[in-house]
């Protein structure tokens, strides 16, 4: 039987809108993920640890706060802290092109920006999950 991937989808922050973390979720999860959503405004120090309990092999950040150069990489560093190694960790939400750079180079794998079809989220989590 082969093992399930298992996503954490989380909305670091005080953004309250989690319609596209939602649709994001439901995708996954019909595309034969495992998701665990954690819902609205947790901390970076929150959304580590569930990744930690919850073990799972992708970390999916939404944000559409404008707070992402800062919440981003502080999870990672978090992660990193609680030796969670291995886990693709991805960001999505009202991003400008000119952050995603300094994003990727903090340790986010992959930016979707609005618009993003649910199967390139999808595609990308399924080729590089190791």
């Amino acid at each position: 039987m082969e093992k399930r991937i298992r996503v954490l989808v989380a909305k670091p922050g005080l953004d309250g809108h989690d319609r596209g973390a939602k649709v994001v979720a439901r995708a996954l999860r019909d595309a034969g993920f495992e998701v665990i959503y954690t819902g609205i405004r947790l901390t970076p120090e929150q959304i580590a640890e569930a990744a930690l309990q919850e073990d799972v092999n992708v970390v999916a950040l939404s944000l559409l706060s404008g707070a992402h150069n800062t919440l981003f990489p502080r999870i990672v560093e978090i992660m990193k802290q609680k030796g969670i190694k291995d886990v693709l960790t991805i960001g999505g939400g009202v991003i400008p092109d000119a952050d995603i750079p300094g994003l990727k180079a903090a340790g986010i794998a992959e930016v979707f920006t609005p618009g993003t079809p649910t199967e390139k989220i999808i595609e990308f989590i399924k080729a590089n999950v190791k």
